[in-house]
């Protein structure tokens, strides 16, 4: 049984790691360009060891690789041949990999994190802010190539779990639900969502996820990079679209991210009142965790209210 299966099946809530490009910059990393935080994959390796590292010691149970942004297209523009943005891409799950055996060999308290290889949507390297409407305009074959390149190097990477997140289209599930089938490494597919119902191309969230409800390799459902606000809503149409299924939540910090300048707007959220990840948890949600302007701190936080 693989590991992700195995934690799946303890009496106890999976603790997240948080923003990853988040944790760069807080490090001091400009992390602007075609890959985003990818870039530092070839550039300084050891940034994405320290990163994945912060968030271990804040308590996460499973880190998410640095390749949400990472493809052979951005890659390319940047000057990489194929074959080296493939190493790249795998790079980011060896690293991680790298960062928890670090973590276990120097805290000896018996916790074996996962490792998650991230597979953001296409609008992730649109760098356009798609990945928040869901309007690519391509089509569903575009979207199965993008996809299945990926998919074939993540699935041998040795990560635990392939999460595929921030999903914001319909199409692009359903292409991800048959791609998917064929594919080792067990799955997580999570929505980001507009609102309380819908998934950002005005999909409601339940047709979204019914696909999942019997999927093989899928063994959990949720929502990430979505207002924290709209979490207790949206946990029991997961539940009653994929009863079956684990809960899979992790949202972002409530601010707006705008895509013309590549800011942030807004409040954070309140963590004591906007975060209740112990309702969450009554609620259903098995794999707790933060996203976009989510940090070590944020983590520690709900490791304190959910595990201590």
């Amino acid at each position: 049984m693989n590991k992700f299966e195995q934690a799946l099946r303890r009496d106890r809530t999976i603790i997240l790691d948080g923003g990853f490009a988040t944790q760069l910059e807080a490090m001091g990393f400009d992390i602007s360009g075609a890959v985003w935080s990818a870039k530092l994959l070839d550039s300084d390796p050891q940034a994405i060891i320290d990163a994945h590292r912060a968030y271990l010691d804040a308590g996460a149970d499973c880190i998410i690789s640095a390749s949400y942004q990472a493809s052979r297209r951005g890659f390319i523009s940047l000057g990489k041949t194929a074959e080296e943005a493939d190493r790249l891409l795998v790079l980011s799950v060896k690293l991680a990999i790298e960062a928890r055996r670090r973590f276990v060999a120097d805290t000896h308290d018996g916790r074996q994190p996962l490792v998650a290889a991230s597979i953001g949507p296409y609008g992730a390297i649109m760098r356009d802010g798609s990945e928040y409407t869901g309007d690519y305009g391509v089509s569903e074959r575009d979207l199965r190539d993008f996809h299945a390149e990926r998919l074939r190097l993540l699935d041998r990477s040795g990560a635990d779990v392939l999460a595929c997140e921030t999903i914001p289209n319909i199409m692009e599930a359903r292409v991800l639900c048959e791609l998917l089938i064929n594919i080792e490494t067990p799955a997580w597919i999570s929505f980001s969502c507009r609102d309380r119902e819908h998934i950002c191309d005005g999909t409601k969230l339940s047709d979204a996820v019914v696909m999942f409800a019997d999927h093989p390799r899928v063994l959990a459902v949720g929502i990430n990079c979505t207002p924290p606000a709209f979490v207790a809503a949206l946990i029991p149409i997961l539940k009653t679209a994929a009863p079956n299924k684990a809960i899979v939540v992790y949202p972002n910090s409530g601010e707006t991210y705008h895509a013309d300048d590549k800011t942030w707007s807004g409040a954070t959220c309140d963590f004591e009142n906007d975060f209740n990840v112990s309702a969450w948890r009554d609620a259903g949600a098995k794999l707790i965790g933060g996203c976009c302007r989510t940090g070590p701190g944020d983590i520690a936080a709900i490791r304190r209210v959910l595990c201590d």
